[in-house]
């Protein structure tokens, strides 16, 4: 199934139904009293989210939604029928913006989460209502209201616990494949990865999540390559981990700028995105002569004057890479408890 991060979508309720002007007309009663009722609300528009789905691929197909219009109110103080309301699917993650404002409307991240995003008219009045002392006999009633339109635009964000970023060929699929049941394609070739993937890391009975998405190149903010489109995958993660190529640390200025290429990156996309935790995970280990890692990576450290963590691993020989998902176990839970606090 083709992979679809973003959508819009026209989403109209019903209209509220018509009231009625009517007079009751029984035998023996030929001037009766006025009996008309009210019109029906019209439908609601809802959004639902749904863990089954996983792209928005449907609304390439339809884009247009309807609610019901209400019935218009009948003689003998019968009120229309209602509208029904319609609930419309969305996959786990989806952002609603109204397209007009840019408001952000609602995160769909709970599965069977509802969200109305678009209201039904109002109902109108029969004239049943408009009877008085000083009017016996109206012929007043009202019109049901229009229900709201509105243009939505949809993005998909992942729900990952922990998001994987670096430059093409860095490693990022081996190692999710490594460490999850997720199968991303994983070549010797640039951009191997052309959709983000998502897999669940089981350790000792304790999960999280973590998400890869297609590798950055100086420019992506300008659209080079694969571009940043991608990387709002990566804006719901409590962690990042930047994994780096260490096979070419014998030259160390190249290196460097490959490091600093992707955090120049995150910093034009936005500054929440830069900001966010993140671990720099050395890989590729087993390419390269131990006895050099150590002081060329403290070198490097230094250089960049790295404050977080550091890890070195092998995604092939999976060397260091259990130390390193223990700390995310451990962090992930971390962050979990001082959320409920």
């Amino acid at each position: 199934m083709k992979f679809v991060d973003e959508a819009t979508i026209l989403v109209v309720a019903g209209n509220g139904g018509n009231g009625c002007v009517s007079f009751r007309r029984e035998k023996y009663i030929p001037k009766g009293g006025p009996d008309g009722g009210d019109g029906g609300d019209g439908g609601n528009v809802y959004l639902i989210a749904d863990e089954n789905l996983n792209t928005l691929i449907d609304f390439y197909f339809k884009k247009v939604f309807y609610a019901q219009h209400g019935k218009n109110g009948g003689s003998k103080n019968c009120r229309g029928k209602s509208g029904e309301d319609i609930f419309v699917k969305v996959p786990l993650g989806t952002r609603v913006i109204d397209y007009d404002n840019n408001e952000i409307l609602g995160d769909m991240i709970d599965h069977n989460q509802k969200l109305k995003v678009s209201n039904g008219g109002w109902h109108g009045l029969g004239n049943y209502r408009f009877k008085s002392s000083t009017n016996r006999s109206p012929y007043q009633k009202t019109s049901g209201t229009k229900g709201e339109k509105r243009t939505l635009y949809l993005k998909l964000m992942l729900l990952a616990d922990v998001g994987v970023l670096g430059l093409p060929n860095a490693g990022k699929s081996t190692f999710v494949r490594s460490i999850s049941a997720a199968k991303p394609k994983v070549a010797n070739y640039p951009f191997t990865t052309l959709i983000p993937t998502l897999g669940v890391v089981n350790i000792d009975n304790k999960k999280f999540t973590i998400a890869d998405i297609p590798g950055l190149i100086e420019g992506a903010a300008h659209g080079v390559g694969l571009g940043i489109r991608f990387l709002k995958h990566l804006e719901r993660c409590k962690l990042l981990l930047h994994l780096v190529d260490i096979s070419n640390i014998n030259n160390e200025t190249d290196l460097i700028k490959d490091i600093n290429v992707v955090i120049i990156e995150l910093k034009k996309y936005n500054d929440d995105l830069f900001n966010k935790p993140r671990w720099l995970v050395f890989n590729k280990i087993d390419l390269i002569n131990e006895k050099k890692i150590q002081l060329r990576i403290e070198e490097i450290i230094n250089y960049l004057n790295w404050k977080d963590r550091f890890y070195l691993i092998s995604s092939f020989t999976k060397k260091g890479v259990k130390n390193l998902c223990g700390d995310l176990i451990s962090y992930i839970k971390l962050q979990g408890e001082q959320e409920q606090n």
